[in-house]
Protein backbone atom coordinates (compact mmCIF):
# COMPACT_ATOMS: atom_id res chain seq x y z
CA UNK A 1 0.00 0.00 0.00
CA UNK A 2 0.83 3.69 -0.54
CA UNK A 3 1.58 5.06 3.43
CA UNK A 4 0.36 2.52 5.97
CA UNK A 5 -0.24 5.29 8.43
CA UNK A 6 -1.92 7.96 5.26
CA UNK A 7 -5.43 7.68 6.45
CA UNK A 8 -4.68 7.85 9.79
CA UNK A 9 -1.92 10.84 10.07
CA UNK A 10 -3.44 13.04 7.46
CA UNK A 11 -6.19 14.70 6.49
CA UNK A 12 -8.80 15.60 3.34
CA UNK A 13 -7.47 18.27 0.96
CA UNK A 14 -8.89 19.15 -1.71
CA UNK A 15 -8.40 21.25 -5.02
CA UNK A 16 -8.03 24.80 -4.22
CA UNK A 17 -10.81 27.63 -5.95
CA UNK A 18 -9.71 30.69 -7.44
CA UNK A 19 -11.34 33.94 -5.32
CA UNK A 20 -15.13 34.34 -6.81
CA UNK A 21 -14.76 37.90 -7.44
CA UNK A 22 -11.79 36.79 -9.85
CA UNK A 23 -13.14 33.87 -11.47
CA UNK A 24 -16.69 35.43 -12.12
CA UNK A 25 -14.51 37.74 -14.46
CA UNK A 26 -13.45 34.88 -16.84
CA UNK A 27 -13.85 31.67 -18.48
CA UNK A 28 -11.24 29.47 -17.23
CA UNK A 29 -11.20 26.67 -14.97
CA UNK A 30 -12.27 27.75 -11.43
CA UNK A 31 -9.16 25.71 -9.61
CA UNK A 32 -6.05 27.41 -8.91
CA UNK A 33 -3.79 25.71 -11.73
CA UNK A 34 -1.10 23.69 -9.74
CA UNK A 35 -2.59 23.70 -6.43
CA UNK A 36 -2.81 19.96 -6.50
CA UNK A 37 0.39 18.93 -6.86
CA UNK A 38 2.23 19.90 -3.85
CA UNK A 39 -0.77 17.94 -1.32
CA UNK A 40 -1.64 14.87 -3.98
CA UNK A 41 0.69 12.23 -3.03
CA UNK A 42 -0.16 12.96 0.43
CA UNK A 43 -3.65 13.02 -0.09
CA UNK A 44 -2.87 9.91 -2.38
CA UNK A 45 -1.16 7.96 0.83
CA UNK A 46 -4.77 8.27 2.58
CA UNK A 47 -5.50 5.39 0.48
CA UNK A 48 -5.79 1.84 2.79
CA UNK A 49 -5.17 -0.42 -0.56
CA UNK A 50 -8.34 -2.49 0.87
CA UNK A 51 -8.36 -6.47 0.39
CA UNK A 52 -11.69 -5.62 -1.06
CA UNK A 53 -11.44 -2.23 -2.78
CA UNK A 54 -15.11 -1.23 -2.89
CA UNK A 55 -13.92 2.54 -5.22
CA UNK A 56 -14.26 -0.18 -7.74
CA UNK A 57 -17.39 -1.10 -7.28
CA UNK A 58 -18.37 2.18 -7.26
CA UNK A 59 -16.96 2.93 -10.63
CA UNK A 60 -18.09 1.23 -13.44
CA UNK A 61 -15.23 1.43 -15.58
CA UNK A 62 -13.32 -0.83 -12.66
CA UNK A 63 -10.32 1.75 -12.25
CA UNK A 64 -7.42 0.64 -10.69
CA UNK A 65 -7.58 3.30 -7.86
CA UNK A 66 -5.30 1.72 -5.02
CA UNK A 67 -2.86 0.97 -7.91
CA UNK A 68 -2.70 4.13 -9.46
CA UNK A 69 -2.81 5.77 -5.91
CA UNK A 70 0.34 4.03 -4.54
CA UNK A 71 2.23 5.22 -7.51
CA UNK A 72 1.14 8.93 -7.08
CA UNK A 73 2.08 8.37 -3.52
CA UNK A 74 5.62 7.51 -5.13
CA UNK A 75 6.05 10.02 -7.41
CA UNK A 76 5.89 7.32 -10.32
CA UNK A 77 3.91 9.18 -12.73
CA UNK A 78 4.40 7.02 -15.57
CA UNK A 79 3.24 4.07 -13.92
CA UNK A 80 0.37 5.96 -12.26
CA UNK A 81 -0.78 7.06 -15.88
CA UNK A 82 -0.46 3.68 -17.67
CA UNK A 83 -2.32 1.85 -15.03
CA UNK A 84 -4.93 4.98 -15.19
CA UNK A 85 -5.55 4.19 -19.00
CA UNK A 86 -6.10 0.28 -18.33
CA UNK A 87 -9.46 1.12 -17.57
CA UNK A 88 -10.10 4.62 -18.79
CA UNK A 89 -9.60 6.65 -22.30
CA UNK A 90 -10.20 9.83 -21.05
CA UNK A 91 -9.29 10.40 -17.12
CA UNK A 92 -9.24 14.41 -17.73
CA UNK A 93 -13.02 14.33 -18.67
CA UNK A 94 -13.84 11.90 -15.71
CA UNK A 95 -11.64 13.82 -13.35
CA UNK A 96 -13.60 16.97 -13.67
CA UNK A 97 -16.74 15.89 -14.78
CA UNK A 98 -17.59 12.80 -12.63
CA UNK A 99 -19.54 13.22 -9.21
CA UNK A 100 -17.03 10.68 -8.17
CA UNK A 101 -19.30 7.19 -7.26
CA UNK A 102 -15.62 6.31 -6.64
CA UNK A 103 -15.47 8.10 -3.48
CA UNK A 104 -19.05 7.47 -1.96
CA UNK A 105 -18.17 3.89 -2.33
CA UNK A 106 -14.31 4.39 -0.26
CA UNK A 107 -13.95 2.03 2.37
CA UNK A 108 -12.11 5.11 4.42
CA UNK A 109 -15.88 6.99 3.84
CA UNK A 110 -17.09 4.67 6.10
CA UNK A 111 -16.17 6.96 9.00
CA UNK A 112 -13.57 9.67 7.81
CA UNK A 113 -13.60 11.66 4.96
CA UNK A 114 -12.98 9.97 1.56
CA UNK A 115 -9.80 9.42 -0.09
CA UNK A 116 -9.73 12.70 -2.74
CA UNK A 117 -9.82 9.98 -5.51
CA UNK A 118 -10.99 12.49 -8.22
CA UNK A 119 -8.49 15.13 -7.63
CA UNK A 120 -5.17 12.10 -7.77
CA UNK A 121 -7.03 11.00 -10.35
CA UNK A 122 -6.82 14.49 -12.50
CA UNK A 123 -3.35 14.71 -11.30
CA UNK A 124 -2.10 11.99 -12.97
CA UNK A 125 -3.54 12.41 -16.22
CA UNK A 126 -2.38 15.99 -15.92
CA UNK A 127 1.02 15.44 -14.82
CA UNK A 128 1.17 13.06 -18.02
CA UNK A 129 0.16 15.34 -20.81
CA UNK A 130 2.56 17.77 -19.18
CA UNK A 131 5.28 15.11 -19.35
CA UNK A 132 4.78 13.61 -22.72
CA UNK A 133 3.51 10.33 -21.72
CA UNK A 134 0.07 10.32 -23.53
CA UNK A 135 1.08 9.49 -26.84
CA UNK A 136 -0.79 8.07 -29.79
CA UNK A 137 -1.34 4.28 -30.03
CA UNK A 138 -2.16 3.11 -33.61
CA UNK A 139 -2.63 -0.48 -34.25
CA UNK A 140 0.49 -2.71 -35.30
CA UNK A 141 -2.26 -3.58 -38.20
CA UNK A 142 -5.70 -3.13 -39.75
CA UNK A 143 -8.15 -5.33 -40.20
CA UNK A 144 -9.66 -4.59 -43.56
CA UNK A 145 -13.27 -3.53 -41.33
CA UNK A 146 -14.99 -0.41 -41.61
CA UNK A 147 -17.09 1.00 -38.88
CA UNK A 148 -19.28 4.06 -38.25
CA UNK A 149 -19.90 5.78 -35.21
CA UNK A 150 -22.76 8.09 -34.74
CA UNK A 151 -22.21 10.78 -32.12
CA UNK A 152 -19.21 11.98 -30.36
CA UNK A 153 -19.87 12.22 -27.19
CA UNK A 154 -17.41 10.48 -24.12
CA UNK A 155 -19.65 6.57 -25.04
CA UNK A 156 -18.70 7.44 -28.84
CA UNK A 157 -15.14 8.34 -28.38
CA UNK A 158 -14.61 5.79 -26.05
CA UNK A 159 -15.69 3.52 -28.27
CA UNK A 160 -14.11 4.80 -31.88
CA UNK A 161 -10.83 5.08 -29.73
CA UNK A 162 -10.72 0.88 -28.67
CA UNK A 163 -12.31 0.10 -32.20
CA UNK A 164 -9.35 2.23 -33.87
CA UNK A 165 -6.54 0.45 -31.95
CA UNK A 166 -7.97 -2.97 -32.72
CA UNK A 167 -6.93 -2.03 -36.36
CA UNK A 168 -10.65 -1.31 -37.72
CA UNK A 169 -10.92 1.66 -39.77
CA UNK A 170 -13.40 4.06 -37.87
CA UNK A 171 -14.56 7.37 -39.00
CA UNK A 172 -17.31 9.35 -36.34
CA UNK A 173 -20.31 11.32 -37.03
CA UNK A 174 -20.94 14.61 -35.29
CA UNK A 175 -24.08 17.07 -36.45
CA UNK A 176 -22.29 20.32 -34.19
CA UNK A 177 -19.62 21.56 -36.00
CA UNK A 178 -17.12 20.67 -33.34
CA UNK A 179 -16.44 17.41 -32.35
CA UNK A 180 -17.50 16.52 -28.59
CA UNK A 181 -21.00 15.50 -28.31
CA UNK A 182 -22.26 17.81 -24.53
CA UNK A 183 -18.56 17.71 -23.45
CA UNK A 184 -17.66 20.44 -26.07
CA UNK A 185 -21.53 22.23 -25.81
CA UNK A 186 -23.01 21.41 -22.63
CA UNK A 187 -20.28 21.56 -20.29
CA UNK A 188 -19.47 25.35 -19.53
CA UNK A 189 -15.57 26.18 -19.82
CA UNK A 190 -15.01 26.89 -16.43
CA UNK A 191 -15.74 23.56 -15.43
CA UNK A 192 -13.50 21.72 -18.15
CA UNK A 193 -11.60 23.97 -20.42
CA UNK A 194 -12.47 22.73 -24.50
CA UNK A 195 -8.39 22.34 -24.71
CA UNK A 196 -8.75 18.76 -23.07
CA UNK A 197 -10.84 17.88 -25.81
CA UNK A 198 -8.56 19.29 -28.82
CA UNK A 199 -6.11 17.53 -27.58
CA UNK A 200 -7.67 14.10 -27.46
CA UNK A 201 -9.41 14.53 -30.25
CA UNK A 202 -5.71 15.27 -31.76
CA UNK A 203 -4.12 12.07 -30.11
CA UNK A 204 -7.41 9.93 -32.08
CA UNK A 205 -6.96 11.83 -35.61
CA UNK A 206 -2.94 10.55 -35.26
CA UNK A 207 -3.85 6.89 -34.20
CA UNK A 208 -5.95 6.80 -37.66
CA UNK A 209 -9.69 7.67 -36.56
CA UNK A 210 -11.50 9.99 -39.28
CA UNK A 211 -14.10 12.46 -37.96
CA UNK A 212 -16.93 13.80 -39.96
CA UNK A 213 -18.72 17.67 -38.38
CA UNK A 214 -22.00 18.56 -39.06
CA UNK A 215 -23.33 15.60 -40.34
CA UNK A 216 -26.42 14.11 -39.25
CA UNK A 217 -27.13 10.40 -39.54
CA UNK A 218 -31.01 10.62 -40.40
CA UNK A 219 -31.04 13.71 -42.52
CA UNK A 220 -27.75 14.43 -44.33
CA UNK A 221 -27.03 10.67 -45.04
CA UNK A 222 -30.10 8.37 -44.43
CA UNK A 223 -29.23 5.02 -42.30
CA UNK A 224 -29.68 2.99 -45.74
CA UNK A 225 -26.80 4.72 -47.29
CA UNK A 226 -24.44 4.45 -43.73
CA UNK A 227 -24.88 0.18 -43.52
CA UNK A 228 -23.78 0.15 -47.05
CA UNK A 229 -20.29 1.84 -46.48
CA UNK A 230 -19.90 0.23 -43.36
CA UNK A 231 -19.43 -3.01 -41.60
CA UNK A 232 -20.88 -2.27 -38.35
CA UNK A 233 -22.58 0.98 -36.53
CA UNK A 234 -22.58 2.00 -33.04
CA UNK A 235 -25.33 4.68 -32.02
CA UNK A 236 -23.76 6.83 -29.43
CA UNK A 237 -25.85 9.71 -30.24
CA UNK A 238 -27.00 10.17 -26.22
CA UNK A 239 -30.13 11.04 -24.82
CA UNK A 240 -30.67 14.72 -25.57
CA UNK A 241 -34.37 15.08 -25.52
CA UNK A 242 -34.83 17.55 -22.96
CA UNK A 243 -37.90 17.46 -20.68
CA UNK A 244 -40.11 20.23 -21.15
CA UNK A 245 -42.06 21.99 -18.15
CA UNK A 246 -45.70 22.35 -19.83
CA UNK A 247 -47.27 24.74 -17.85
CA UNK A 248 -49.10 28.19 -18.85
CA UNK A 249 -46.91 31.05 -20.13
CA UNK A 250 -44.03 28.54 -21.88
CA UNK A 251 -44.24 29.58 -25.55
CA UNK A 252 -43.32 32.79 -23.78
CA UNK A 253 -39.75 34.29 -24.96
CA UNK A 254 -37.01 33.95 -22.88
CA UNK A 255 -37.93 30.59 -21.67
CA UNK A 256 -35.77 28.12 -22.96
CA UNK A 257 -34.15 24.39 -22.54
CA UNK A 258 -30.43 24.30 -20.78
CA UNK A 259 -29.24 22.86 -23.91
CA UNK A 260 -30.72 25.99 -26.14
CA UNK A 261 -28.57 28.31 -23.32
CA UNK A 262 -25.57 26.20 -22.56
CA UNK A 263 -23.72 25.67 -26.39
CA UNK A 264 -24.01 29.47 -26.91
CA UNK A 265 -21.96 30.59 -24.10
CA UNK A 266 -19.64 27.85 -25.52
CA UNK A 267 -19.91 29.14 -28.80
CA UNK A 268 -18.61 32.24 -27.23
CA UNK A 269 -15.16 31.03 -25.97
CA UNK A 270 -14.74 28.95 -29.21
CA UNK A 271 -14.75 32.54 -31.20
CA UNK A 272 -18.33 31.89 -32.75
CA UNK A 273 -19.99 34.91 -31.36
CA UNK A 274 -18.87 38.35 -29.64
CA UNK A 275 -22.06 37.85 -27.03
CA UNK A 276 -24.76 35.39 -26.91
CA UNK A 277 -27.72 35.23 -28.83
CA UNK A 278 -29.27 34.21 -25.17
CA UNK A 279 -27.71 35.57 -22.60
CA UNK A 280 -28.18 36.56 -18.61
CA UNK A 281 -26.65 40.10 -18.77
CA UNK A 282 -28.66 42.53 -16.16
CA UNK A 283 -32.17 40.06 -15.84
CA UNK A 284 -33.45 38.31 -13.26
CA UNK A 285 -32.88 34.48 -14.17
CA UNK A 286 -34.28 31.72 -12.96
CA UNK A 287 -32.96 27.52 -13.30
CA UNK A 288 -35.56 25.03 -13.29
CA UNK A 289 -33.74 21.71 -11.93
CA UNK A 290 -31.39 21.25 -8.82
CA UNK A 291 -28.69 18.89 -10.88
CA UNK A 292 -25.79 19.48 -12.30
CA UNK A 293 -26.74 21.02 -15.51
CA UNK A 294 -28.57 23.57 -13.32
CA UNK A 295 -25.68 24.17 -11.57
CA UNK A 296 -24.11 25.38 -14.93
CA UNK A 297 -26.56 27.43 -15.98
CA UNK A 298 -26.17 29.04 -12.37
CA UNK A 299 -22.32 29.58 -13.01
CA UNK A 300 -22.86 30.53 -16.67
CA UNK A 301 -25.38 33.13 -15.75
CA UNK A 302 -22.97 35.02 -13.01
CA UNK A 303 -20.33 35.22 -15.57
CA UNK A 304 -22.96 36.82 -17.90
CA UNK A 305 -23.93 39.41 -15.33
CA UNK A 306 -27.17 38.01 -14.27
CA UNK A 307 -29.05 40.58 -11.92
CA UNK A 308 -29.81 37.92 -9.96
CA UNK A 309 -29.96 33.58 -10.18
CA UNK A 310 -32.34 31.99 -8.68
CA UNK A 311 -32.37 28.08 -9.05
CA UNK A 312 -35.59 25.73 -8.44
CA UNK A 313 -36.00 22.38 -7.21
CA UNK A 314 -38.88 19.98 -6.81
CA UNK A 315 -37.53 17.89 -3.92
CA UNK A 316 -37.04 18.89 -0.72
CA UNK A 317 -33.26 20.10 0.34
CA UNK A 318 -30.93 16.55 0.68
CA UNK A 319 -29.39 16.45 4.37
CA UNK A 320 -25.25 17.38 4.85
CA UNK A 321 -24.69 13.60 6.29
CA UNK A 322 -25.41 10.31 4.53
CA UNK A 323 -28.72 8.97 5.85
CA UNK A 324 -29.46 5.67 7.66
CA UNK A 325 -31.34 4.99 3.99
CA UNK A 326 -28.16 5.55 2.06
CA UNK A 327 -26.05 3.32 3.70
CA UNK A 328 -21.89 2.72 2.24
CA UNK A 329 -21.27 1.97 -0.56
CA UNK A 330 -24.53 3.64 -2.05
CA UNK A 331 -24.16 6.95 -4.07
CA UNK A 332 -26.01 8.78 -1.18
CA UNK A 333 -28.11 12.11 -2.39
CA UNK A 334 -26.62 14.68 -0.22
CA UNK A 335 -26.61 18.39 0.22
CA UNK A 336 -23.75 19.99 -2.66
CA UNK A 337 -22.36 22.85 -3.06
CA UNK A 338 -20.61 23.28 -6.24
CA UNK A 339 -18.04 26.36 -7.52
CA UNK A 340 -21.23 27.71 -9.11
CA UNK A 341 -23.12 27.78 -6.28
CA UNK A 342 -20.13 29.38 -4.01
CA UNK A 343 -20.61 32.58 -6.58
CA UNK A 344 -24.34 33.49 -5.05
CA UNK A 345 -27.52 33.06 -6.03
CA UNK A 346 -30.52 31.53 -4.28
CA UNK A 347 -31.86 27.93 -4.59
CA UNK A 348 -35.35 27.08 -3.32
CA UNK A 349 -36.09 23.80 -2.29
CA UNK A 350 -39.64 21.76 -2.58
CA UNK A 351 -41.39 24.16 -4.99
CA UNK A 352 -42.79 23.63 -8.49
CA UNK A 353 -44.10 26.18 -11.00
CA UNK A 354 -47.91 26.99 -11.71
CA UNK A 355 -46.91 29.30 -14.39
CA UNK A 356 -45.16 31.99 -16.42
CA UNK A 357 -46.59 35.34 -16.47
CA UNK A 358 -45.18 37.38 -19.59
CA UNK A 359 -45.40 41.44 -20.90
CA UNK A 360 -47.41 42.90 -23.73
CA UNK A 361 -44.46 41.81 -26.27
CA UNK A 362 -44.31 38.30 -25.26
CA UNK A 363 -41.18 38.22 -23.21
CA UNK A 364 -41.65 36.05 -19.58
CA UNK A 365 -41.23 38.70 -17.04
CA UNK A 366 -42.24 36.33 -13.71
CA UNK A 367 -42.50 32.62 -12.45
CA UNK A 368 -45.27 31.65 -9.89
CA UNK A 369 -44.48 29.11 -7.88
CA UNK A 370 -46.13 26.59 -4.78
CA UNK A 371 -44.61 25.00 -2.31
CA UNK A 372 -45.06 21.30 -2.14
CA UNK A 373 -44.75 17.72 0.05
CA UNK A 374 -44.54 14.63 -1.02
CA UNK A 375 -47.48 12.03 -0.03
CA UNK A 376 -46.70 8.40 -1.03
CA UNK A 377 -44.06 9.91 -3.74
CA UNK A 378 -45.73 12.72 -5.37
CA UNK A 379 -45.77 16.15 -5.32
CA UNK A 380 -48.76 18.23 -3.73
CA UNK A 381 -49.27 21.66 -3.75
CA UNK A 382 -49.68 23.35 -0.08
CA UNK A 383 -52.31 25.71 0.26
CA UNK A 384 -51.62 29.65 0.51
CA UNK A 385 -47.76 28.82 -0.23
CA UNK A 386 -48.45 30.58 -3.97
CA UNK A 387 -45.84 33.17 -4.64
CA UNK A 388 -44.59 35.52 -7.83
CA UNK A 389 -40.45 35.32 -8.19
CA UNK A 390 -39.07 37.87 -11.35
CA UNK A 391 -37.84 35.86 -14.03
CA UNK A 392 -37.15 37.29 -17.78
CA UNK A 393 -34.84 34.95 -18.41
CA UNK A 394 -35.68 31.23 -17.48
CA UNK A 395 -33.38 27.88 -18.46
CA UNK A 396 -35.35 24.67 -17.88
CA UNK A 397 -32.98 21.99 -16.84
CA UNK A 398 -34.73 19.03 -15.74
CA UNK A 399 -32.71 15.97 -17.41
CA UNK A 400 -33.53 14.27 -20.68
CA UNK A 401 -36.30 11.63 -21.80
CA UNK A 402 -34.22 10.19 -24.41
CA UNK A 403 -32.35 10.10 -27.68
CA UNK A 404 -33.58 12.47 -30.57
CA UNK A 405 -36.05 10.62 -33.30
CA UNK A 406 -37.09 13.59 -35.16
CA UNK A 407 -34.06 13.30 -37.24
CA UNK A 408 -35.25 10.02 -38.19
CA UNK A 409 -32.25 8.16 -37.79
CA UNK A 410 -34.34 5.20 -34.97
CA UNK A 411 -36.87 5.16 -38.01
CA UNK A 412 -34.91 4.61 -40.90
CA UNK A 413 -32.46 1.92 -38.91
CA UNK A 414 -36.06 0.20 -37.89
CA UNK A 415 -34.52 0.04 -34.55
CA UNK A 416 -36.62 -1.26 -31.42
CA UNK A 417 -36.82 0.84 -28.09
CA UNK A 418 -37.50 -0.83 -24.40
CA UNK A 419 -39.98 0.64 -22.32
CA UNK A 420 -38.61 3.51 -21.35
CA UNK A 421 -37.60 4.47 -24.90
CA UNK A 422 -34.07 3.97 -24.97
CA UNK A 423 -32.62 2.09 -27.88
CA UNK A 424 -32.81 -1.74 -27.02
CA UNK A 425 -29.66 -4.03 -27.10
CA UNK A 426 -28.55 -7.10 -26.37
CA UNK A 427 -26.11 -8.77 -23.80
CA UNK A 428 -23.27 -7.48 -26.66
CA UNK A 429 -24.90 -3.98 -27.17
CA UNK A 430 -26.11 -5.41 -30.35
CA UNK A 431 -29.55 -3.83 -31.50
CA UNK A 432 -31.90 -5.64 -33.54
CA UNK A 433 -30.21 -4.45 -36.86
CA UNK A 434 -27.44 -6.81 -37.58
CA UNK A 435 -24.33 -4.99 -37.42
CA UNK A 436 -25.93 -2.09 -35.58
CA UNK A 437 -24.52 -1.29 -31.79
CA UNK A 438 -25.65 1.04 -29.52
CA UNK A 439 -23.73 3.00 -26.32
CA UNK A 440 -23.93 5.42 -23.90
CA UNK A 441 -27.25 7.48 -22.68
CA UNK A 442 -28.93 6.53 -26.10
CA UNK A 443 -29.21 2.94 -24.49
CA UNK A 444 -28.84 3.41 -21.03
CA UNK A 445 -30.91 6.68 -20.41
CA UNK A 446 -29.70 9.42 -19.20
CA UNK A 447 -26.53 8.94 -16.78
CA UNK A 448 -22.90 9.79 -15.55
CA UNK A 449 -19.73 10.10 -17.80
CA UNK A 450 -18.29 7.23 -16.68
CA UNK A 451 -21.30 4.58 -17.74
CA UNK A 452 -20.88 6.64 -20.90
CA UNK A 453 -17.38 5.65 -20.88
CA UNK A 454 -17.69 2.53 -19.65
CA UNK A 455 -20.50 1.73 -22.31
CA UNK A 456 -18.27 2.38 -24.74
CA UNK A 457 -15.74 0.38 -24.13
CA UNK A 458 -18.40 -2.72 -23.32
CA UNK A 459 -19.67 -1.86 -26.88
CA UNK A 460 -16.31 -1.82 -29.16
CA UNK A 461 -16.18 -5.36 -27.83
CA UNK A 462 -19.44 -6.17 -29.44
CA UNK A 463 -17.81 -4.72 -32.10
CA UNK A 464 -14.88 -6.51 -32.60
CA UNK A 465 -16.38 -9.93 -31.68
CA UNK A 466 -19.14 -9.19 -34.49
CA UNK A 467 -16.48 -8.10 -37.32
CA UNK A 468 -13.81 -10.69 -36.36
CA UNK A 469 -15.33 -13.44 -34.44
CA UNK A 470 -13.58 -12.97 -30.93
CA UNK A 471 -11.89 -10.28 -28.90
CA UNK A 472 -9.54 -9.36 -26.39
CA UNK A 473 -11.16 -5.75 -25.90
CA UNK A 474 -12.24 -5.27 -22.44
CA UNK A 475 -15.93 -4.75 -21.20
CA UNK A 476 -16.25 -3.31 -18.30
CA UNK A 477 -20.26 -3.56 -18.01
CA UNK A 478 -23.22 -5.09 -19.48
CA UNK A 479 -26.42 -3.30 -20.48
CA UNK A 480 -28.25 -4.49 -17.71
CA UNK A 481 -26.04 -3.34 -15.01
CA UNK A 482 -26.85 -0.60 -12.63
CA UNK A 483 -25.30 2.23 -10.54
CA UNK A 484 -25.44 0.26 -6.71
CA UNK A 485 -28.39 2.05 -4.85
CA UNK A 486 -30.87 1.23 -2.21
Amino acid sequence: MADPKGFLTTGREVAQTRPVAERLKDWDEVYVPGSLLPIISEQAGRCMDCGIPFCHNGCPLGNLIPEWNDYAYRDDWRAASERLHATNNFPEFTGRLCPAPCEAACVLGINQPAVTIKNVEVSIIDKAWDSGDVTPQPPERLSGKTVAVIGSGPAGLAAAQQLTRAGHTVAVYERADRIGGLLRYGIPEFKMEKVHINRRIEQMRAEGTKFRTEVEIGRDIDAAQLRRRYDAVVIAAGATVSRDLPVPGRELKGIHVAMEYLPLANKVQEGDFIAPPITAAGKHVVVIGGGDTGADCVGTAHRQGAASVTQLEIMPRPGDERSAGQPWPTFPMLYKVTSAHEEGGERVYSVSTTHFEGDADGQVQALHLVEVEFTDGRPVPKPGTERRIPAQLVTLAMGFTGTDQSNGLVQQFGLELDQRGNVARDADFATNVPGVFVAGDAGRGQSLIVWAIAEGRSAARGVDRYLTGASDLPAPVRPTDRALTV
